[in-house]
């Protein structure tokens, strides 16, 4: 299996879907390739340091955490080799070309990529929000060869097939008011990872997120403490999902953006989905209707 979590800055990997992309590693040890795909240069996300600087802390701390988390990192280029500018992200031809070529080179089973905006009440990350429509748009485009032949020039009359993903939404804590998801998975078993993963991103949880006031974070002190800021994080979302469990929590939405799954491949496919916090019947239902099914199937 190969999976692919594309999003807009470092650090967003490791809180809305670090522990299932572990939990898939300990289940497929080998037979598992995860890569995380940052789409931004990461140089807005502080308050005291310079762009660059900020840039650059970023990246070693994102590379950082794919140590611990045995996953592959890329950092998205546009066409002309730069990274695009955090907080700048717009859907552009240079966004869909880069994005299109990253998944085709890579062939992913699985996309997981933040949710489109749908409710006007709901609040937003301009990034987030640009990452989650490139990726909507060029779904479509992943097995047409020539979508992007003048910014990635290739032979036009030699061609393969390219596999088609599925493709996931993760949760945004930022769409606050918007949350739907079909399937909650228990990554309680992966807390420990999560927090050493998320810890790797100092300039963020000690010193970016409690700063900017946005997440009413407290800043630790010590690794130690950043486990109770973290726990108290997931029982916040925990609540807010009406979930009533201690245990970290990541939940997701399937769409039809890419290839279409069968729900017996979900359910096979991803460890330790709760039933009792998960949308099964209406996914199952769903699922068949794409599928062209009877829904009683």
């Amino acid at each position: 299996m190969k999976v692919l979590f594309i999003h807009a800055h470092f650090d967003d990997y490791e809180f809305t879907a670090g522990g299932t992309f572990e939990l898939l590693r300990r289940k497929l040890g080998d037979q598992l390739r995860a890569r995380v795909l940052i789409c931004t240069d990461g140089s807005a996300g502080h308050h005291f340091r310079t762009r660059e600087e900020t840039a650059k802390v970023r990246l070693a701390e994102q590379q950082a955490s794919a140590e611990i988390g045995q996953f592959e990192f890329e950092h998205l280029k546009l066409p002309s080799g730069q990274p695009p500018r955090e907080a700048c992200l717009r859907v552009s031809i240079e966004l869909l070309a880069a994005l299109w070529k990253s998944i085709r080179d890579f062939e992913p089973d699985y996309i997981f990529c933040p949710p489109v905006v749908t409710d006007p009440l709901a609040g937003m990350h301009v990034d987030h929000v640009a990452v989650a429509q490139a990726v909507r748009e060029v779904a479509y485009m992943i097995n047409v060869p020539h979508a992007f032949i003048e910014e990635y020039p290739a032979d036009e009359t030699k061609s393969e097939p390219c596999k088609v993903p599925v493709i996931i939404n993760t949760y945004d804590t930022y769409q606050f008011g918007q949350h739907a998801h079909d399937i909650a998975i228990d990554v309680e078993d992966a807390f420990d990872t999560i927090a050493q993963m998320s810890w790797c991103h100092e300039s963020q949880v000690k010193e970016w997120l409690p700063w900017v006031g946005r997440h009413k974070m407290e800043a630790p002190k010590s690794f130690e403490h950043w486990k109770q800021v973290l726990r108290e994080r997931t029982d916040l979302e925990n609540r807010q999902f009406g979930f009533k469990t201690g245990h970290a929590t990541e939940v997701f939405a399937i769409t039809a953006w890419g290839e279409i799954p069968s729900y017996e491949q979900i359910i096979n496919d991803f460890p330790n989905i709760v039933p009792k916090f998960s949308h099964l019947k209406k996914l199952r239902l769903r699922l068949n209707r794409w599928h062209n099914e009877p829904e009683d199937s």
